[in-house]
């Protein structure tokens, strides 16, 4: 049993004037900055299959997975308490008092390094980032005895190690179900035909079978046309390329679903508070980390896309249907249960897993070395980072 312990007074001291509403407000920009450099990091492992299978250019793949990214972090409000949990208080021993200066330096410690990453091209975990800023910040404030080390590892650091490997064994157990399927399909769609009041499906001949038309009161049903023009259908179709849009708007939602809780988690952790304020403050902090995830995601996530869609290895309709599948599956699965995993971590882990049926020869191992180094210095160097922020806001606020 640890004892209340009173924080250092290099802690305390430099934020002991400040008004808690200037804190508030000082923290919540930091969530905000970290919710943007995590939009320009991650918005690229739910559509750099998009780009990387030629279905659509980086402009409107990022667009897109801005849209469903945003959906994502907004509903996580609602659905993903157990995650604010984890990252607010599960890290940290009860009863505790939490330096003010702690939240500011786990926010900062995770936003350098994401950033630094996002600038140089490499795809990173938030999650990751996060766990060595709560690490390095709570060991610099309480000492080892401070942290619940228990949840450290079983519910941040067992599941961050485990989720690689099973989206690496999902991906190759799925896809080759997923490339018999996309074959049999391959020029095959399914047409809504207002004009005719039919639903019709179109093989790659043009040859039209009807499915189900609905006739008006009073009203003959209209003949559909045996051949179809592609070019000149009168509704929308549904074909492979829109299952991998599909795919890609879910695996994108998942994204936003797990990482924004996470981060508007450190709201809690800067405050002496286990539970939100007001019905207000809880919808203000995550609408505004769901805006800041969109406009970092729109307006700085095409340099990562690059790495993952172009530099790791080739793929078709079927391997980034796959690789968005797995991604999404096992995201959501984890946030139901409110275990943090690493999108980063799951989606190229996903990619490599395909691109290995093709041979070792198709994936580039340069950029796969580059990643996986990433991966590994994530942790201490966020970790580093923190400590560092610590020591300097103690040491900078206390003019103030």
């Amino acid at each position: 049993m640890v004892a209340r312990q009173a924080p250092a007074p290099h802690a305390e001291e430099p934020l002991r004037n400040r008004s808690p509403m200037d804190l508030t407000v000082f923290i919540f920009l930091l969530i905000l900055l970290l919710a943007f450099a995590n939009g320009t990091n991650d918005v690229s492992k739910a559509i750099a299959t998009l780009v990387g299978s030629g279905i659509a250019n980086y402009r409107t793949a990022i667009a897109w997975g801005t849209f469903w990214t945003m959906v994502g972090a907004s509903a996580s409000a609602f659905v993903a308490s157990a995650m604010v949990k984890t990252f607010s208080s599960g890290f940290i021993e009860p009863n505790l008092v939490i330096p003010s200066v702690l939240a500011p330096a786990v926010l900062c410690g995770a936003i350098l390094w994401v950033l630094f990453a996002s600038k140089t091209g490499l795809p990173v975990s938030t999650t990751h980032a996060l766990t060595g800023s709560l690490v390095g910040g709570g060991l610099l404030a309480f000492g080892i005895d401070g942290l619940i080390w228990s949840t450290v590892s079983k519910k941040i650091v067992l599941p961050l190690l485990l989720s690689p490997f099973l989206s690496f064994g999902l991906s190759m157990l799925f896809h080759p179900l997923m490339a018999m399927i996309t074959k049999r399909w391959e020029g095959l769609c399914v047409c809504i035909m207002p004009s005719h009041r039919a639903l019709v499906t179109i093989d790659p001949q043009g040859c039209t079978r009807t499915l189900f038309q609905a006739g008006g009161s009073g009203m003959p049903v209209a003949a559909v046309p045996s051949q179809c023009d592609r070019a000149g259908l009168s509704g929308p179709t549904i074909g492979l390329d829109s299952l991998h849009w599909l795919s890609s708007g879910l695996a994108s939602l998942a994204r936003g679903t797990n990482d924004a809780p996470k981060i508007a988690a450190m709201f809690l952790l800067g405050s002496t508070m286990t539970t939100w304020p007001s019905p207000t403050w809880h919808i203000l902090a995550f609408a505004g980390v769901a805006i800041a995830m969109g406009v970092g995601s729109y307006w700085g996530g095409q340099r990562v896309t690059e790495v993952l869609a172009e530099r790791v290895t080739k793929m078709n309709h079927a391997e980034g249907l796959s690789a968005n599948l797995t991604t999404s599956s096992l995201v959501l699965l984890s946030g139901t249960f409110g275990l943090p995993v690493s999108t980063t971590h799951i989606s190229s882990s996903a990619i490599i897993g395909i691109g290995l049926l093709r041979g070792t020869g198709s994936l580039r191992w340069t950029t796969v070395r580059e990643i996986v180094l990433a991966w590994l210095v994530t942790i201490p160097a966020a970790a580093c980072l923190a400590c560092l922020a610590y020591l300097l806001l103690s040491t900078v606020l206390q003019t103030f």
